[in-house]
């Protein structure tokens, strides 16, 4: 059984001619955010990016939110999606940069001093900028990315900032 699963994954991996960017694609970021990653290209330039995962665990849990109000001390759940633009870098087909805006929706416990050790769930919702590179593996569908940005907190707390920045690896479907 374990020969036959990895036969399966090797004729997908390897088996295949070149990356495609044209249609949809499934990985996995580990970063802020990490999670499960899908994306949809329309043409040879825009994207949607959508990430279902988690929020807050990489930079810290216990991180001041509200001031002097209150500290994060956990992860927390989280759903970023992002309307993108990439183009080939230097005219490769295997590197490619991407840039792009949209939004974030995230739900975790903060601590607030009012509360005594308690703790109350926030849903928070804001902005987000998103850039990196990808680099498409040679005859194989899977590539590798880098990226980074900034999430701008709308409503709980107005401009709070967290910077986004992860690594990961899709599967070109």
């Amino acid at each position: 059984m374990k020969k036959l699963a990895l036969t399966i994954i090797c004729a997908l991996c390897f088996g295949m001619a070149h990356a495609q960017y044209d249609n949809w694609a499934v990985g996995f970021k580990l970063g802020e955010p990490t999670g499960v990653n899908i994306r949809k290209y329309f043409n040879n330039i825009n994207a949607i990016d959508v990430t279902i995962g988690t929020y807050g665990g990489v930079l810290g849990n216990d991180r001041n939110y509200r001031g002097d109000n209150g500290i994060y001390k956990n992860t927390g759940i989280s759903l970023q999606v992002h309307y993108l633009w990439h183009t080939p870098l230097f005219n490769s087909e295997a590197v490619h940069v991407y840039y792009g805006l949209g939004g974030q929706i995230n739900n975790r416990r903060s601590y607030p001093k009012r509360l005594n050790g308690q703790h109350e769930k926030n849903l928070t919702l804001g902005g987000s900028v998103l850039g990196g590179f990808e680099y498409y593996i040679p005859d194989n569908r899977i590539s590798v990315f880098l990226e980074g940005g900034t999430y701008v907190e709308l409503l709980r707390k107005p401009f709070f900032f967290s910077p986004n920045i992860s690594a990961g690896l899709r599967f070109n479907l």
